[in-house]
């Protein structure tokens, strides 16, 4: 069924409350979403009924954590349509899924002049971790460059792939621009130089249909807090064979399944845990990955197919609104097919920070600053970043309409 704003409005207690006297008006959703009512209700019922350490005892309330803590994996792993949860290992966030990638794969199979292409557009999540890597072995770090509407430069790609790339690993929506990569493209490129393709599903995964299947990647990793879940919660999706073949990234309790002490060599022999336990050592985020489960749940009721068609409708509205501005400069594709749920401009004579402050009197939440994506600003030849806006499924065109006049009252000020 089509999406209904004010009726799924009514699951956010705190899409109710007041900011600066007034209504609170959220568009900072590429930040991080807010939490329905049946996510909050999940992560309650929990503690208040079945709260124990899971894997650890016989007794009822660790069998029943242990299963609904499964059970989430499960739940994701459908949602992705990933072959099954052996493939779904929770993690802290979007950040700790790729840092997971960098020390339990890449540090121990890259070689000496092996290289990693990335792309400029990256998050600082998808830069830093392969640049400490490339401090640690002598591999190369490439970028791909954005044209001047904001696209991945796909002939550039090609141009830099070569043999020497053994990893990929590329942003699927842009946090700054919007732009929605061909991922599928990219996996097949990739795969034909026999590198692996890592995508960065943090802007993607809740805001439209993923399929690791279709789009063939390697590993994806995405974040719960953005998806209605909980913070402190992630995903990292990967391959069963690669993540057999990995080595964990972390070591202690949960992850093995015998540690032994041999008296004739005097050490320690360990055999890992099976998957995806061999990756989630020690006491888990129980309550966030049941969270998650349940924030799975409600997307899964609507539909990621509206999801997405909901999303494009609310930017073309914003993009077509803006556009009476006089002074405002809009970053990314212009066409709404081509973006997700994400907007960054600037206002002439005005700084980014500015613009969210005064936004923000009248309860209106907004971004500024990077975005944790510097260098796509340098790229764009951007100093002092951006204001953002983007959107979700409780945001609505009238929210926009409020939006636009402040813009326009702050154009009129410059």
């Amino acid at each position: 069924m089509p999406i209904d704003p004010l009726k799924i409005r009514e699951d956010f207690p705190i899409l109710k409350r007041k900011v600066n006297g007034h209504p609170l008006i959220y568009l900072d959703n590429a930040a991080s979403s807010q939490k329905p009512k049946q996510v909050i209700e999940a992560i309650t019922m929990f503690y208040e009924n079945h709260y124990a350490n899971i894997h650890r005892g016989v007794h009822t309330l660790s069998q029943e954590a242990s299963e609904a803590y499964e059970e989430a994996h499960a739940k994701v792993a459908r949602f992705i349509s990933a072959n099954g949860s052996e493939e779904i290992v929770f993690v802290r966030n979007t950040t700790e899924a790729i840092n997971l990638v960098a020390y339990s794969w890449a540090l121990r199979q890259l070689k000496p002049g092996d290289e990693i292409l990335t792309t400029l557009m990256e998050h600082h999540s998808n830069i830093v971790p392969w640049e400490l890597l490339s401090q640690l072995k002598d591999i190369h770090v490439k970028y791909v460059g954005i044209t001047k509407d904001g696209v991945l430069d796909y002939p550039e790609f090609e141009e830099k792939l070569s043999q020497r790339t053994k990893l990929v690993t590329v942003v699927h929506v842009s946090n700054v621009l919007g732009t929605i990569n061909d991922v599928r493209r990219i996996c097949r490129l990739a795969h034909e130089v026999g590198a692996l393709v890592l995508v960065d599903g943090a802007q993607s995964v809740p805001h439209m249909p993923v399929s690791v299947k279709e789009l063939d990647c390697d590993f994806l990793a995405f974040s719960g807090h953005k998806m209605l879940g909980p913070s402190g919660i992630g995903v990292l999706y990967a391959k069963k064979e690669i993540l057999e073949s990995m080595s964990p990234f972390l070591g202690g309790g949960g992850m093995i399944s015998k540690v032994r002490f041999d008296t004739s060599t005097k050490k320690c022999k360990i055999d890992w845990n099976v998957l995806p336990w061999k990756f989630e050592a020690g006491t888990p985020n129980i309550e966030g990955g049941i969270g998650l489960g349940a924030a799975v749940d409600y997307l899964s009721s609507i539909g990621m197919e509206e999801v997405r068609r909901y999303e494009e409708e609310l930017v073309s509205y914003a993009l077509k609104r803006m556009s009476e501005l006089e002074k405002i400069k809009i970053y990314g594709p212009s066409d709404p097919r081509m973006r997700g749920g994400v907007i960054s401009f600037n206002l002439e004579g005005m700084s980014p920070h500015d613009v969210a402050m005064i936004m923000d009197q009248s309860g209106i939440a907004i971004r500024s600053g990077y975005h944790c994506a510097e260098p796509l600003h340098d790229a764009m030849g951007i100093h002092g970043g951006t204001a953002r806006v983007s959107f979700y499924i409780y945001n609505t065109t009238s929210e926009i309409d409020i939006f636009i006049n402040k813009l326009k009252e702050i154009e009129a000020i410059i």
